[in-house]
């Protein structure tokens, strides 16, 4: 009966070192997965920001183009109305 105690002993060190073996692997493979994700929105931040960035300057531009345009449409209205004012002289003479 001692023996077969001692046998238990034995066949449960045995399982629970070999849990703590797959415990440790499952333990570093988490970290490298959780290490892997961090390296992936660290990039996908990266990314977003330089987008940003981009859409800012993009932004920027279009409201310049579109001052330069309306100041544009200004000028040409300008110009319509003095022609206007010349052609209606013009026929009146």
């Amino acid at each position: 009966m001692r023996k077969l105690t001692i046998a238990g002993f034995a066949l449960a060190t045995a399982l629970t070192a070999g849990c703590a073996t797959t415990d440790q692997a499952a333990i570093d493979e988490a970290n490298a997965t959780a290490s892997s994700a961090e390296q992936t929105a660290s990039n996908a931040l990266s990314t977003a920001n330089n987008a940003d960035r981009k859409a800012n300057t993009a932004l920027r531009r279009a409201e310049q183009a579109l001052a330069e345009a309306k100041e544009a449409q200004k000028s040409a209205d300008e110009a319509n109305e003095r022609a206007a004012r010349m052609l209606q002289r013009s026929s009146q003479k």
